[in-house]
């Protein structure tokens, strides 16, 4: 609940931050004198080699698209980006940790079994981190009841374990669902906009129609951007934790084969 609670504060204020910087520009760029364009173009004309280069950045044009969908609601489009972000930064964070060398892992426990017997081996896995050194754990602790409670102990840990990889993967495929659905929500709003437009001009203008239009388009594309940065975070956690898990189960019965032959050398 307090990781929940963290990344919501987090993404809240990275959200509404961007919102207040882009409106905040926009205002300052709409409150320079014209006096500047005047100058700019005495320059162009005297001098066209002097002439600014009048290409906008990708910055310059994100914003302009942002502000001009309606900043209102493309701002609930970028807090599902920002949550969605947060949330898959911090299931790959800690993919990434779980992740563990099975091959040396189990010749170092093969090697340690040998030499220091159950106790050391225990103490490997409990030094070791990540998801299968703790089965590993779990099937040691339960070796005195015999190999059939081990196997069920690492099968019922292994259980847990994989719950605790794939927490948080909805919540990514929610924010998939959402940023598209929200889109599609303000191209329907900005449609009913542009016929208010309409009926209140009373003549269909192409000038009414394109900017209704623009707007209602402009979020429908910022949602499925969303939608397609968030669905490749989301497929690379699901290929991180496939592997895991296979390894897991590849690991666990390299394990019970090598306490099996223990339990017969001792």
């Amino acid at each position: 609940m307090k990781k929940l609670i963290a990344l919501l504060t987090v993404a809240g204020f990275l959200t509404f931050g961007i919102s207040n910087a882009l409106l905040a520009q926009e205002e300052t760029q709409q409150e320079q004198p014209a006096q500047t364009e005047q100058v700019v173009e005495t320059v162009a004309q005297t001098n066209p080699l002097a002439a600014p280069k009048t290409d906008a950045t990708f910055h310059e044009v994100l914003k302009k698209q942002f502000i001009d969908g309606g900043w209102e609601f493309m701002s609930i489009i970028l807090l599902i980006l920002v949550l969605g972000l947060a949330v898959s930064i911090e299931r790959i964070i800690y993919l990434t940790l779980s992740t563990t060398n099975t091959k040396k892992l189990l010749a170092q426990l093969e090697e340690t079994l040998n030499k220091g017997g159950i106790e050391k081996a225990k103490d490997l896995c409990r030094d070791t981190r990540g998801p299968i050194a703790s089965i590993f754990y779990q099937g040691l602790m339960r070796y005195n009841e015999g190999l059939e409670e081990v196997e069920k102990s690492i099968v019922s840990y292994g259980s847990v374990m994989t719950g605790n990889l794939e927490s948080g993967a909805s919540w990514i495929s929610l924010f998939i669902a959402l940023g598209p659905m929200l889109g599609f929500m303000g191209t329907v709003i900005g449609m009913i906009a542009a016929f208010d437009a309409i009926a209140a001009a009373g003549d269909i203008s192409p000038t009414v129609v394109a900017g209704g239009m623009k707007v209602a388009l402009l979020t429908t594309v910022f949602g499925l951007i969303v939608a397609v940065i968030l669905q490749i975070c989301y497929n690379f956690i699901l290929n991180k934790i496939e592997g895991i898990v296979n390894d897991m189960e590849d690991s666990s019965i390299t394990f019970m084969d090598m306490l099996h032959n223990y339990s017969k050398n001792n």
